[in-house]
């Protein structure tokens, strides 16, 4: 692995993290109020290596994702904007290489708020024609269509956070530091415009929300997301993982929000959505109401690891998605 570390960085091992248009604005306006209440907030972000040439950054929103080598960082999600500043400082702090790409594995405000800020940072080039000076070039950004057309068509539009490099096909494929970078769409899943972000060299899977290893998984009916279409893209995810020893180890995967994992977590996380939807299945073909459903609780065995009573997301809303789904 090449080093582009300044010195006395210093890492968190990976011990430490175990303890740590109008329906697309609906949901913006849940995602904007948690960005708003968080802006007086000192967002701490922990710095993490995963292995090769891929780091972690949690805290301040989603995941965040860092390929880095001697082109520039790429980086995978920006968070919320309220923790763009404190993003780009941990990066200029750590790694004596610019801002060149960033990607956007879906299009929720945790994930890409930073959008703006981070493409500003930049890559600092020596430009011809500013005789030798220094000048600042905004990252690309990189995204499925899905993630930009919401952006360009809401009622404020900000330019500088839309995604200016695009996809429609199943995939897209690119070369950063010496790395072949995949986006691999996961259509109706998460949401419409999902993607999958695999390092090939590094051998680091991010997952962005279709996995949330914390909880349940939050599917955006509004903004095209199906429990059929996540399942499908966990399966996805699993024909691309390649474990080490006994599910783990090998590939390693970064998730939407939660510690670093691999394929053993995945699996499960698979396992328990589809015995869940499975069950509601049979309980409709049964006659069961929604309410009867509800009380037979029937993610019972699950709920303590993955379920909530309270938030923006809780057991009860994951139920009652699953059931509208296999109602129709």
């Amino acid at each position: 692995m090449l080093n582009f570390m300044k010195q006395n960085t210093k890492l968190i091992s990976k011990k430490d993290t175990t303890k740590t248009l109008g329906n697309f604005l609906l949901l913006m306006t849940l995602l904007v109020s948690l960005n708003v209440s968080a802006q007086n907030d000192d967002f701490e972000l922990e710095l993490l290596h995963v292995q090769g040439n891929v780091y972690l950054v949690a805290g301040g929103g989603g995941n965040t994702a860092l390929l880095v080598g001697e082109q520039g960082v790429l980086v995978v999600d920006t968070k919320l904007k309220a923790a763009s500043d404190e993003l780009i400082a941990l990066i200029e702090e750590n790694f004596d290489v610019p801002i060149h790409w960033i990607v956007n594995t879906h299009g929720h405000l945790d994930h890409i708020g930073g959008n703006a800020e981070v493409a500003a940072a930049g890559n600092i080039l020596g430009s011809s024609n500013s005789g030798g000076r220094a000048v600042t070039d905004p990252a690309e950004i990189y995204a499925h269509i899905e993630v930009m057309i919401p952006l360009v068509t809401a009622d404020e539009v900000d330019l500088d956070a839309v995604p200016g490099n695009t996809y429609t096909a199943g995939s897209m494929e690119f070369y950063a530091n010496g790395e072949s970078v995949q986006l691999i769409h996961q259509p109706a899943a998460h949401t419409r415009g999902d993607s999958l972000v695999f390092f090939r060299q590094s051998n680091v899977l991010v997952a962005g929300d279709i996995f949330t290893i914390q909880r349940y998984p939050f599917i955006d009916v509004a903004n095209g997301g199906s429990v059929r279409g996540l399942i499908d893209a966990l399966n996805n995810m699993l024909t691309i993982i390649i474990p080490n020893t006994n599910q783990q180890g090998g590939t390693y995967v970064i998730p939407g929000h939660g510690r670093i994992t691999d394929e053993y977590e995945v699996v499960n996380y698979r396992d328990m959505l589809t015995i869940i939807y499975e069950r509601i299945e049979d309980a409709i073909a049964r006659g069961l109401s929604l309410e009867e459903v509800k009380t037979a609780r029937l993610s019972r065995e699950y709920d303590p690891l993955y379920g909530s009573d309270t938030g923006f997301w809780t057991s009860e809303q994951f139920i009652e998605t699953i059931y509208a789904e296999l109602s129709q």
